[in-house]
């Protein structure tokens, strides 16, 4: 599983380095490609066979609504393949940095299935919508269902 965050920086060509336990996570499944998405204002990277799954998962979907059809197009259509370099970088497209808001500072994520990638700003910024959903009982009452 992916776990924990760590920051880095991306270079002038949109390159950034996978930390070595993720790519680990990555090529687990014989395959160093990652998928590349957006979503809640940051990149969501999963390896080939999770997104595999995702794809599988959507096209089952009963659900025919115009949300669904919009969030398929984006989300599956702005989707971009990314493979290491030598150096165990990869690229992030010009259009998800945009997206993202991705300067030079950026936080890489681990969400289990996946991770993340942050602007260092907009990581920041949700870490402090946390905080404040921290403040909320009916937040920390569906936390406490976890044990915590």
């Amino acid at each position: 599983m992916f776990r924990g965050s760590s920051y880095h920086t991306l270079d002038e060509k949109g390159r950034i380095i996978i930390p070595a336990r993720f790519r680990t996570l990555i090529r687990q499944s014989g395959d160093d490609r990652t998928m590349l998405s957006r979503m809640d204002r940051c990149l969501v990277a999963y390896p080939m066979e999770e997104w595999s799954k995702i794809e599988t998962r959507i096209l089952s979907l009963a659900e025919k609504s115009e949300s669904m059809r919009r969030f398929r197009r984006v989300f599956i259509g702005g989707a971009f393949e990314c493979v290491c370099d030598r150096q165990e970088r990869i690229v992030i497209p010009p259009t998800l940095r945009q997206y993202a808001e991705l300067n030079r500072e950026i936080v890489l994520v681990g969400v289990l299935d996946h991770f993340e990638i942050w602007s260092r700003d907009n990581w920041d910024g949700e870490n402090r919508l946390m905080e404040n959903d921290m403040l909320k009982e009916e937040v920390r009452g569906e936390i406490s269902k976890l044990g915590l």
